[in-house]
């Protein structure tokens, strides 16, 4: 795994190639087998493949989502969060797995969009933008959407010299 962290990137632009279905059959077990504070799985996931419903979802956010119009796959990550403290743990656990299997398949990659707590470019909260679209029920919060896709774009690796490695402590805080 750290081998894939080391190369991990943000990928925000993306080959026009469609993500095969046993490819995200395996991206939907990931999710599936993500970890949830006393196994309550407060989350649910919504798998976008339709451009046009796509392109509709880049527009939820007033900055930072526009790529997501180029992408293959969008999932988005929704919570109830009825008798779930830690939803937005739990859904950030699964977002982040989610992640790391991606960057696992040759050639691809993915880039996290915030959605709780944004809004539209009109001021919307991004929430009800992805609902609408989407059809989600009022009881279920949407807290990001992963972009996913074969990259477009080939970045650097952050260095091993670039880690904020002052920000490991040892026993106690330090200064």
């Amino acid at each position: 795994m750290l081998s894939n962290l080391r190369k991990r990137r943000s990928i925000r632009k993306y080959l026009s190639m469609p993500v095969p279905q046993h490819v995200i059959e395996q991206f939907a077990e990931t999710l599936l087998r993500s970890p949830s504070s006393r196994n309550i799985q407060p989350w649910q996931f919504i798998f976008v493949q339709n451009p046009k419903t796509i392109n509709e979802l880049s527009r939820a956010k007033a900055h930072g989502s526009s790529f997501l119009a180029g992408a293959p796959l969008c999932v988005v990550i929704l919570a109830d969060t009825e008798g779930c403290d830690v939803w937005i743990e739990d859904c950030a656990i699964s977002a982040i797995l989610l992640q790391m299997q991606v960057e696992s398949m040759p050639g691809m990659g993915s880039c996290w969009i915030q959605i709780r707590l944004r809004e539209d470019p009109d001021g919307r909260s991004s929430e009800d933008v992805v609902r609408e679209i989407l059809n989600i029920p009022e009881h279920l919060r949407v807290a990001s959407m992963i972009a996913i896709g074969y990259a477009d774009e080939a970045l650097l690796p952050i260095s091993a010299d670039e880690l904020p490695v002052g920000k490991i402590h040892a026993e106690r805080f330090s200064v």
